[in-house]
């Protein structure tokens, strides 16, 4: 049985739909991620878990128990839900033991050991006389967690709980607080736009957009093969390249012919027979490698220092843009001529015309790919 299950979840405001007919489950001590750009209907879903918002369609189980249905909903204090806030909402008149305390009803000696035991878990023991206003962003956030721990909830519930931090913070912070989740064994749904943190987090994440779930996944497969265009252009950077058909293993594009020992594989069953036709291959900046010997050559028109890495805008010769990451100790000058070629694992294509969905709801790219 699923710890979490959202069956069909509709929410609208008036005739607007905002969430669409999201599915999906989670199994207890998983880290899931609503990953999305802003608008997409993601931090609407989490309320609706959390219970602040009903449901017009469809059904939430928690535990095997109904908490949201048309018509239903279970007061949010009564969902065994710890709230993680994107603000903190810290109370600036407790101490830090304070805030982490509120709401536990446990004797004060039991209240004291939870609280103790809490601050060792998220690194912050001896702090506890201290105040809100004393504290790093990070370290305040991490107080927020630890009051969303204590009264031992089902589930916990993050809505974009690094936005308000620096990056480095912010992606430190984020493998920190898995770290935790994971050691206290606690469910747990993570809401944001950034991509980075989802990977750090995330067991599995459902990418959003138009209120709708396009692929519930790992991190992994969602980089490399991305079930449409849109999670394509959201997860990860890329370029598209106009490609063709060539057979059932092979596509060729402007730098080359992709192979494939496992069949192109296709929704519309008219590429897999090896059938021309043209496509768009997405290209991944590891995908394009600088190599000076290569016969391939083209011309860098960006460049953007990263550290380690340089992170190249190429023109090919068509006139279409590349992007290739390479180490930094190669740098080149805007304009200067590199030497390159395709090192692909996963390649990933998507039918240049388009088809309508089974429920008839609108266009959809179709996806194809090769796997190596």
């Amino acid at each position: 049985m699923a710890h979490l299950e959202l069956a069909g979840i509709q929410q609208r405001y008036g005739t607007h739909v905002v969430v669409d007919d999201v599915s999906f489950a989670i199994e207890t001590g998983s880290i899931a991620c609503l990953l999305g750009p802003s608008g997409c209907g993601k931090t609407t879903l989490l309320r609706c878990i959390a219970g602040f918002e009903p449901v017009v369609a469809g059904a939430i189980h928690l535990e095997g128990e109904t908490v949201s249905r048309a018509g239903f909903t279970r007061a949010p204090e009564r969902r065994r839900i710890g709230m993680v806030f994107q603000d903190y909402a810290l109370f600036p008149h407790l101490t830090v033991a304070g805030n982490i305390a509120f709401g536990l009803t446990a004797n004060a000696g039991e209240r004291e050991q939870r609280v103790a035991a809490l601050l060792e878990t998220v690194g912050l023991a001896g702090q506890g006389e201290k105040y809100p206003h004393e504290l790093s962003g990070g370290q305040q956030q991490r107080v927020a967690l630890a009051r969303a721990l204590a009264p031992k909830p089902e589930l916990i519930l993050l809505d974009e709980p690094f936005s308000n931090l620096d990056v480095d913070l912010r992606e430190r912070l984020s493998l920190e607080v898995r770290e935790i989740l994971k050691r206290e064994g606690m469910t747990a749904v993570l809401v944001t736009h950034d991509q980075n943190e989802a990977f750090a987090m995330a067991d599995e994440i459902g990418v959003m957009a138009n209120g709708r779930i396009q692929q519930w996944d790992t991190p992994y497969r969602l980089y490399h093969e991305p079930a449409n265009r849109f999670v394509a252009d959201f997860v990860g950077q890329g370029v598209f390249l106009p490609g063709q058909v060539l057979s059932a293993h092979e596509v060729e594009v402007e730098l080359g012919v992709l192979h494939s020992a496992v069949p192109l594989e296709c929704s519309q069953g008219c590429l897999a027979c090896g059938r021309d036709c043209g496509v768009e291959v997405l290209l991944r900046p590891d995908d394009i490698v600088h190599d000076d010997a290569s016969t391939l050559s083209a011309e860098v028109i960006l460049k953007a220092f990263r550290g380690a890495d340089i992170l190249y805008t190429l023109r090919l010769d068509s006139g279409a843009s590349a992007l290739s990451l390479v180490p930094s100790h190669h740098n080149h000058a805007i304009g200067e001529r590199i030497g390159i070629r395709l090192d692909v694992d996963h390649v990933v294509a998507f039918k240049t015309e388009t088809r309508q969905f089974v429920s008839g709801r609108g266009p959809q790219v179709v996806p194809v790919s090769f796997r190596r």
